[in-house]
């Protein structure tokens, strides 16, 4: 496929989970005028840090007076699931220039991964494969800035009854739904699940890390099992 065809389906591609991520960025407009930051350090915290979860600790530490090393420090233990994603990546993108190389790094977020890794992962693979994970990625970035923008100046006029907060978790349902194909893969979404209900009081947000790996390797022995079957 060409440049053009890859970035304009990662384009496409990523448009229906703007069902969730757009409110999802209305919400955090919202927050962040509510935790004391100004129109201007909200707005720049969604094109600086560019994680909606991680944005949100951010606003939350800063109104509790939290020191800023400490800030620091959870907002990058929150990230750590990028880690996986890098490593996940990786195979498809080592050989790109830097340049290139830090660009994706930059627009890669849970919704991108999902969208571009799907593509990434099909037998029809070439030369142009990165050019999906832009378009997904600047999609994704371009509705974060919007909404954002629209949560600081107009949030104020959604009633609480609508209850936007509902998306952050609406958001992450859709990017794990489109995944789903395989036992494997339902084994790993049932496991991480259940884990992060399980160590959801460990401090910083580790739940988030430390239930997707155990996941991984629940999905990962399965995985061989079947294949020892076979």
């Amino acid at each position: 496929m060409s440049k053009f065809s890859e970035f304009k389906n990662g384009c496409i591609e990523l448009i229906p989970l703007q069902i969730g991520v757009f409110p999802f960025g209305i919400a955090f407009g919202i927050l962040g005028n509510e935790s004391g930051l100004t129109n201007l350090q909200t707005f720049l915290l969604s094109s600086i840090i560019f994680a909606g979860v991680s944005q949100i600790v951010f606003a939350q530490l800063i109104a509790a007076l939290t020191p800023g090393f400490i800030v620091v420090a959870t907002v990058g233990i929150v990230n750590l699931r990028h880690i996986l994603y890098g490593i996940t990546l990786s195979e498809y993108l080592k050989n790109l220039p830097l340049k290139w190389r830090l660009l994706l790094a930059y627009l890669i977020t849970d919704e991108a991964f999902a969208i571009s890794q799907k593509r990434f992962s099909e037998k029809k693979k070439n030369n142009n494969m990165h050019y999906h994970l832009l378009g997904s990625g600047l999609t994704l970035w371009t509705s974060w800035q919007i909404s954002t923008f629209l949560g600081i100046f107009v949030g104020h006029f959604i009633p609480d009854s609508l209850n936007l907060e509902f998306a952050i978790p609406l958001s992450f349902i859709a990017i794990v739904a489109i995944s789903i194909k395989d036992k494997p893969k339902l084994l790993v979404f049932v496991v991480s699940a259940l884990l992060s209900v399980i160590f959801k009081d460990l401090p910083w947000n580790l739940w988030i890390i430390v239930s997707a790996i155990i996941a991984i390797f629940v999905g990962i022995f399965f995985s061989n099992i079947r294949k020892v079957k076979q």
